[in-house]
């Protein structure tokens, strides 16, 4: 709205023409991202607790984790209402991936809103069934994906990192493949989301590899200069993707450890959503193995553990995801959460090593 409003003036007054630079309302949304969930937080956390909707934990997890019952939950809401108020201020309206992505934010985010309410309002303890819960994340990244192939006539070529010349076409197989990158990076983010700060952290992260990512791309200067797709009006995803690090460094002032409020799948399942959605349109599906390197060695744990368990009867770690593994390994959570973030800072860097380096 900011945007729209202001530059309005630069026909008169030159000093509005600031606002047309991605880059500068890139910065300010992450401000305002930041400050919203500064600002509102501990309103947010008294509503939360005062409505007792506080963290249920299981018998059979760590230890450690039980003195976090009745904590706060479904904080997720603060982020998402920080990213779409900055979004709305500091984007332009105009640009259908803006709206596309703002579309994965909310379908996502409610999806995890009716997950959490069944669990911690209705007190249903195994919330929303998975299979429904799959069913719903596959049904909002089909739509996505659907208007990205039918409405917007994207290309079904994929791009490889550190592969310059290669550009596999999938053709109709390419609708199925974004479906499992959208829907793959929700759930990995869900599954990551265990311990304090450690699923913040490492989103803020990946948000400032695609911040990165979406300018170069939406640039044909330096999109042709690295030798990636270029994706005309992609740019202007950097400024979502920049609200989305603000958000997230303001829920980890209050999510740090000890948290005095967790996310919930109301943010975990679109943060993750918003990720794999950003891939998609920027083309960049394999780049998220890097940029989310940390989500995937979440989730391939989880797989890992239930098909070994299932196939030989015998389980590959002490307990999955892999962050309980080191916590029963005798880690501290502080540990656990600080060293899988360097993971996720080192990942992000060599992802975007690969825009050079093909």
């Amino acid at each position: 709205m900011l945007y729209q409003l202001l530059y309005s003036f630069h026909a008169n007054h030159p000093f509005f023409n600031v606002f047309r630079y991605i880059t500068f309302r890139t910065s300010y949304a992450v401000l305002t991202a930041f400050l919203i969930c500064f600002v509102i937080g501990p309103w947010v956390i008294r509503q939360l607790q005062r409505s007792q909707i506080g963290q249920q934990i299981r018998n059979d997890g760590p230890q450690t984790h039980l003195s976090k019952a009745g904590t706060p939950t479904m904080g997720g809401l603060l982020i998402l209402v920080a990213v779409l108020g900055a979004t709305w201020l500091w984007a332009d309206l105009q640009s259908p991936y803006v709206w596309l992505l703002v579309l994965s934010l909310v379908l996502f985010g409610l999806i995890g809103f009716l997950d959490d309410y069944l669990k911690f309002v209705k007190k249903h303890s195994g919330g929303l069934w998975p299979r429904y819960k799959l069913a719903g994340q596959t049904v909002v990244a089909a739509g996505i994906v659907g208007i990205l192939y039918g409405a917007l006539n994207y290309s079904t070529l994929l791009s490889l990192p550190f592969f310059k010349n290669i550009h596999p076409d999938l053709g109709w197989l390419y609708l199925p493949f974004a479906v499992l990158v959208i829907v793959g990076a929700s759930n990995a983010v869900n599954l990551t989301d265990g311990l304090d700060g450690l699923a913040t952290g490492p989103v803020a992260v990946a948000a400032v590899a695609y911040t990165i990512v979406t300018y170069v791309t939406g640039h044909r200067v330096f999109a042709d200069y690295l030798l990636i797709p270029y994706i005309e009006g992609a740019g202007e995803l950097a400024v979502i993707c920049g609200a989305l690090f603000g958000a997230c460094l303001g829920f980890l002032w209050f999510n740090s450890y000890p948290a005095s409020v967790f996310m919930g799948d109301v943010g975990s399942l679109p943060l993750g959503g918003m990720l794999g959605t950003v891939a998609v349109i920027t083309k960049h599906e394999f780049l998220l193995l890097f940029v989310g390197g940390l989500f995937v060695i979440e989730a391939l744990s989880v797989i890992l553990q239930v098909g070994s368990f299932k196939i030989r009867a015998k389980r590959i770690f002490l307990m999955a995801p892999l962050h309980h593994h080191f916590e029963l390994k005798g880690w501290a959570e502080p540990k656990v959460v600080i060293r899988f973030w360097i993971i996720a800072i080192v990942m992000a860097l060599l992802s975007l090593s690969t825009l050079k380096l093909r």
